[in-house]
């Protein structure tokens, strides 16, 4: 079964978010979790963000084992870029570009079964 979160328009760039989003990718969840928290760079925050979502969503509303968790799929995509102007020498302009991006993260696990176990029928 598979889980999905998503953390739109944060505010860093897509390419650095990327670099943190490849040391996680086919990652156990525990394994991911514990590289992101242990991460120097400031885009594993929203990154592990999103996963902590992820195993939420699929704990809570799916009823899924935290342990049978895995990172199937992450991507960081751009998201609208927001324009500033920065006034420049002899009356000019530069544009100052202030990328942001999307964070998906898709979880696969394996059903948890609830109750009792059913034994197979015994023959007579």
């Amino acid at each position: 079964m598979e889980v999905i979160s998503c953390a739109k328009h944060i505010r860093q760039s897509p390419r650095k978010v990327r670099v943190v989003a490849d040391v996680v990718r086919h990652l156990g969840v525990e394994e991911a979790l514990d590289k992101l928290a242990l991460s120097v760079r400031k885009a594993a925050v929203p990154v592990r963000k999103v996963l902590h979502s992820a195993v939420a969503n699929a704990e809570n509303n799916f009823g899924l084992k935290r342990e049978s968790l895995k990172i199937k799929e992450i991507q960081v995509s751009p998201a609208p870029t927001v324009r500033r102007v920065r006034f420049r020498a002899r009356g000019r302009a530069d544009v100052i570009r202030k990328r942001n991006c999307h964070i998906r993260v898709v979880l696969e696990g394996e059903k948890e079964i609830k109750g009792k176990e059913k034994k197979p029928a015994e023959r007579k």
